[in-house]
């Protein structure tokens, strides 16, 4: 299936009094590579993560973003340091005796001294959390799935479209290629002609100078493994599997024989065609670039 590598997915939901948000996006790599952007206490999610999403993607730059956010107190605890609270008591008794002054203390005046009340997350079962996080992740995931097929769609297309203009190409080739040698045997039997003047020509001379010239200017295998270089594309680009590395290798092999046909053919039409068909097989390349 043509996908592309670049993407971006996010998922939201309110699971157990906290609302989790993951955002997966990615860029263009040879390979699978993963970063993480984790809240603090969640490492031990990130193998984890990364599992999750390699299980579905192959190639690609990929970062996930996770955010947890409490939006209920339940999970809250507050807590009273008594030993620091008798001190500061101690500490302002001392005051009141020392200094003669009004002793007013109360609940609410200790309780505003630093430390003494703490409020702390509730302890949180790691297993729980993490499939909270994974269902949301899916649900990401699934978002993001979804946009690298459509731009993958788009990508599909243009390369059918690409494959076409470069069959065109070679279909002008191969018509070009015909009655080559028969015409340059009747260039090099005028040639001679004029050289010689009256004098008798070889005819084996010209029939075995035409077959040396044909030998080395076929371009028949090229022409054909280009062919199925182009059908071998179109039958990768509808495998329902990861396409970019085996049409990356393809793309190479177009580009070799294109270039052979280009140094082997010395008719104009014919070099003109393949600076296009050059030019055609670029843009394939980079387009391929983009897919997983």
């Amino acid at each position: 299936m043509a996908l592309s590598m670049t993407g971006y997915g996010r998922g939201e939901q309110l699971l157990h009094g906290q609302n989790i948000v993951v955002e997966i996006r990615s860029v263009n790599s040879r390979y699978f590579e993963f970063s993480s952007r984790l809240p603090r206490g969640c490492a031990f999610m990130e193998d984890r993560l990364k599992k999750l999403l390699n299980s579905q993607i192959s190639r690609g730059k990929v970062e996930l973003g996770l955010q947890i956010q409490a939006v209920e107190t339940s999970d809250m605890v507050v807590e009273v340091n008594l030993p620091l609270a008798r001190q500061y008591r101690e500490a302002m008794r001392t005051l009141y005796e020392e200094l003669e002054i009004k002793d007013d203390i109360s609940v609410g005046l200790v309780a505003r001294f630093p430390d003494v009340l703490t409020t702390t997350r509730a302890k949180v079962d790691p297993e729980e959390l993490w499939q909270d996080v994974e269902q949301v992740t899916s649900q990401a995931l699934e978002a993001f799935l979804a946009m690298r097929r459509v731009e993958g769609g788009k990508l599909k297309e243009d390369l059918l479209e690409k494959l076409a203009e470069l069959e065109t190409g070679v279909t002008f080739v191969e018509q070009q290629s015909e009655g080559r040698v028969e015409a340059y045997t009747q260039r090099l039997y005028e040639k001679l002609k004029v050289i010689l003047e009256e004098r008798n020509i070889e005819e084996s001379r010209i029939i075995t100078e035409a077959a040396i010239f044909g030998d080395k200017t076929a371009v028949d295998e090229e022409t054909v493994r280009l062919r199925s270089h182009i059908q071998q594309y179109r039958d990768i680009l509808e495998s329902a599997q990861p396409v970019g590395r085996k049409l990356d290798f393809l793309t190479q092999e177009m580009n070799r024989e294109t270039n052979t046909i280009g140094s082997k053919c010395q008719d104009i039409q014919i070099t003109k065609q393949v600076v296009e068909m050059k030019a055609c097989i670029e843009k394939i390349r980079e387009q391929v670039q983009n897919l997983e």
